[in-house]
């Protein structure tokens, strides 16, 4: 599998994010507020429930433009939101409608590191990170970080609770522990085996990250990792597929521990490779508000997906394949904090049909999604060409609630694993994609084969159910989407 595409779209892609940018010196504040009120009015899947998106909120024409010149663009977008940041914690808005669409196909300024981040023990101050994986060719690669080490400072400070988004920053160093150790009192660390500096650049993840295949007990065991669903690479999962396929894989193991969810399209797609057996039944059902009830839909399992390439900033579709389907009754989920939306999508919506069995952590709890609206008001702000281009506003506000196919309803916060894996389990234990000394991928696979796999795992004596406190996605806007490329079709 190819883990780059290729270099013209890159530079493409480099060119749209950092050349182009104009400001709002063309437009007004009132346009680009008019935009936000009047998107939301329409779409916003919470507006019954935020008394100034409704119809008539204003008595006059004068009342409405002296509400709209009273905030800014963002202020006003998150005034409107319904109970933020508790209920909604999921709508944004951007200026920058560009660097959103192409976050949506895995084009972006970062770092190349998926971390996770915990208390390092009850008191709720000290933090330790692991990393997760690092991204091929990417700034953090060339620093020689790797997926399994442990960050324990950041810009030469002790990583903590007030200085750990840092590590989200253009520039900034970071400290690897060199001694790790997991006791009743939480996570020690001591010693510093490298520090390293970071400056991000604009890379293109593939996010089918890894793949491989155990064989035990007349068992063919396929382990995927898979980190995004990003629609223009819809043809790489099919590939995989097609691959676990001429490997006669008896069971799949899908790592969706760093997957923070993408295109509602290519989780139907996925669904299907998995199975293949229920092609034409109910998948996933949408709902939308009022306004929009005519998009209300129940989407199907089918047996084609799209493929699609950024062109000019904007994923657009290139021709279709038919999809690679494995026919199995039953799927092992790995799980985290970090699964989220289109991830969390995947455990519900298949588990009408098939056993999925989850093997990790609590996921993150999103169970609507969006589209993007742009200021396009007489295509109903649906369309990214005929938008205004005085400004380059664009939102990414919750438009639509999902439910499985027996319309079950969702859990309080996030999917509850059935097989528990301790997350201090994970210090100074997870190597690299594929090592069975990575304590959920060993459980999944003991669970499939019945074989105890060679581990390093220690006995972990401290256990906190509340010590995940995000991961690199969790704190991107960009990167927890369940979301919808063009509703009208």
């Amino acid at each position: 599998m190819k883990i780059l595409r290729k270099i013209s779209l890159l530079v493409l892609s480099v060119f749209l994010l950092f050349s182009c940018h104009r400001d709002d010196d063309d437009s007004t504040t009132a346009d680009i507020n008019d935009f936000v009120w009047k998107g939301l009015n329409s779409w916003y899947y919470w507006k019954s429930n935020v008394p100034l998106l409704a119809d008539q909120a204003f008595p006059s024409n004068s009342d409405y433009k002296n509400f709209l010149n009273s905030k800014s663009p963002d202020n006003l977008f998150y005034s409107l939101l319904y109970d933020y940041p508790n209920k909604d914690r999921y709508s944004w808005i951007v200026d920058d409608v560009d660097a959103l669409l192409q976050a949506f196909s895995g084009i972006s300024k970062s770092s190349g590191i998926d971390f996770t981040l915990y208390y390092k023990d009850s008191g709720n101050y000290n933090v330790a990170g692991i990393i997760n994986y690092v991204v091929p060719n990417s700034p953090a690669s060339q620093a020689g970080l790797s997926r399994g080490e442990v960050i324990v400072a950041v810009n030469g400070s002790d990583l903590n609770i007030n200085n750990y988004r840092q590590l989200l920053n253009d520039q900034f160093s970071l400290s690897i522990a060199q001694n790790v150790s997991v006791s009743g009192s939480g996570v020690t660390t001591s010693g510093i085996s490298k520090t390293v500096s970071i400056t991000t650049a604009v890379i293109e993840e593939n996010p089918v990250a890894f793949y491989k295949t155990y064989s035990h007990n007349n068992k063919t065991v396929g382990y995927l990792v898979y980190n995004g669903f990003k629609s223009n690479y819809n043809d790489e999962l099919n590939a995989a597929f097609a691959q676990m396929k001429q490997d006669q894989i008896t069971d799949l193991v899908l790592d969706l521990r760093y997957n923070g969810g993408g295109s509602v399209e290519t989780a139907i797609a996925l669904g299907q490779m998995i199975t293949g057996q229920f092609t034409g039944s109910p998948y996933v059902r949408t709902d939308f508000n009022d306004k929009h009830n005519q998009y209300d839909k129940i989407e199907s399992f089918s047996n084609k997906v799209k493929l699609y390439s950024l062109v000019n900033g904007n994923a657009q579709q290139t021709g279709e394949q038919t999809i690679n389907s494995l026919n199995l009754n039953s799927v092992y989920i790995l799980t985290s904090g970090g699964t989220a939306s289109a991830s969390e999508l995947t455990i519900d919506c298949l588990s009408p049909y098939i056993n999925v069995v989850t093997v990790g952590a609590e996921t993150y709890g999103k169970f609507v999604g969006s589209i993007t609206l742009f200021d396009s008001p007489k295509q109903d702000f649906t369309s990214y060409s005929a938008r205004n281009k005085g400004h380059n506003w664009a939102m990414q506000p919750i438009t639509f609630a999902y439910f499985n196919s027996n319309n079950s309803a969702h859990p309080t916060k996030g999917f509850i694993p059935q097989y528990p894996i301790n997350n201090y389990d994970n210090f100074g234990n997870i190597k690299e994609f594929g090592n069975p000394s990575d304590p959920a991928l060993s459980k999944a696979l003991y669970l499939i084969t019945g074989h105890i796999f060679k581990t390093s795992v220690p006995q972990v004596s401290f256990s906190r159910s509340q010590s995940f406190i995000a991961n690199n996605k969790t704190l991107k806007r960009f990167e927890t989407e369940l979301y919808i490329q063009d509703v009208k079709k």
